[in-house]
């Protein structure tokens, strides 16, 4: 059979059939929309409002600590300069501290409130939060695993910030490394040594910390003079020396207190050991430790008090200079009888 004639015995479509089977599926079309737009609006309204929401509160918690950190700086501006401002904090030290836990809050803050419009938007499209936070704890656990050393370095440099441990300019001991303070990190920590080189401590490595610049030093100087001077002449030119050395600049101002004769340390059969301590600004024990012993040297020496240095005395005059010496040995001599009953005896001879 040809191709005509199948198609002149198929039945043709009748022309009404394609408008009604159109105008059907439009009906259905614009049945599902007027079933359903309610709720499409009512989860748009919700995303927007919770984005709204979102958006307002990170801006307004942001701005509040902003607020707070500027009120902080203003307050330590204030004490500046002061007395009480010489017992606490610089105010640039404050307001760097103030800064990283500023920004460390605005960090977790906008964390936080972004996360959780996340999942709530999330919530909002009916998608199941179960698996999707499941993961995440998984994925959270192995991170931790991976990085914890990370996450130790960072958390011991929050809290080293908040508790204020140390902050820049402060000379610390942090067991692996000890100088200045250069930079305060949440990772790791700069350290300026004493010759010159830069360390990087991580801050999870840290274990102990000793802060020499907050609070007060003390400066001690250990006199040593021969047990036949008398101790209070001695208490007197020392006095005298630290009472001057008071009242000039700028050692008036790093002496925080009087300088304090603490009495004899030791007593020996050749010297006798006088301790001397004073409190000091923080960090300078040791200029002033130098400048004192300095002073304390002079005005011994001016009232004919000579210290002991701790090297050999020379010999007196009229003593015999081989006193020291020990005697010559018997075994010096090769004729002696002790030399000669250690001289080996030669083997025999084998040769008549």
């Amino acid at each position: 059979m040809s191709l005509s004639a199948l198609l002149a015995a198929a039945p043709s479509p009748e022309p009404g059939g394609s408008l009604d089977e159109a105008a059907k599926q439009a009906g259905n079309a614009a049945g599902w929309v007027e079933e359903n737009w309610s709720t499409w609006l009512n989860t748009s309204l919700r995303i927007v409002l919770i984005a709204a929401i979102a958006l307002f509160l990170r801006i307004a918690v942001r701005r509040a600590l902003t607020k707070l950190i500027e009120r902080m700086n203003r307050s330590a501006q204030a004490v500046e300069g002061t007395a009480l401002g010489g017992l606490l904090v610089n105010a640039e030290r404050r307001r760097q501290r103030s800064e990283a836990i500023g920004s460390v809050l605005r960090s977790v803050a906008s964390f936080l409130i972004l996360g959780t419009a996340a999942l709530m938007i999330l919530g909002a499209f009916q998608i199941n939060l179960a698996p999707l936070l499941a993961s995440a704890g998984v994925a959270g656990v192995a991170l931790g695993f991976g990085a914890r050393n990370l996450v130790t370095d960072f958390l011991s440099g929050v809290f080293m910030i908040l508790e204020d441990q140390y902050g820049v300019g402060d000379q610390i001991d942090a067991g692996v490394a000890s100088g200045e303070v250069i930079e305060v990190g949440l990772r790791v920590t700069k350290l300026r040594g004493e010759n010159g080189a830069i360390w990087y401590v991580r801050n999870g490595e840290v274990k102990r910390i000793g802060n020499l610049s907050q609070g007060w030093s003390t400066a001690g100087v250990d006199v040593q003079v021969r047990p036949t001077e008398d101790l209070e002449k001695i208490r007197a030119v020392i006095t005298e020396a630290a009472q001057e050395m008071a009242k000039e600049d700028p050692w008036t101002e790093r002496l925080w207190g009087p300088v304090e004769i603490l009495g004899l340390d030791a007593v020996l059969l050749e010297s006798m050991t006088v301790r001397v301590s004073a409190k000091t600004m923080p960090g300078q024990a040791v200029g002033v430790e130098r400048e004192l012993r300095w002073r304390i040297k002079v005005a011994l020496d001016a009232a004919g008090i000579s210290m002991v240095t701790g090297t050999p005395e020379e010999a007196s005059e009229g003593a015999d200079p081989t006193a020291g010496v020990a005697a010559p040995s018997a075994y010096a001599s090769a004729t002696s009888p002790q030399s000669l009953a250690t001289t080996p005896i030669p083997p025999p001879s084998t040769t008549k």
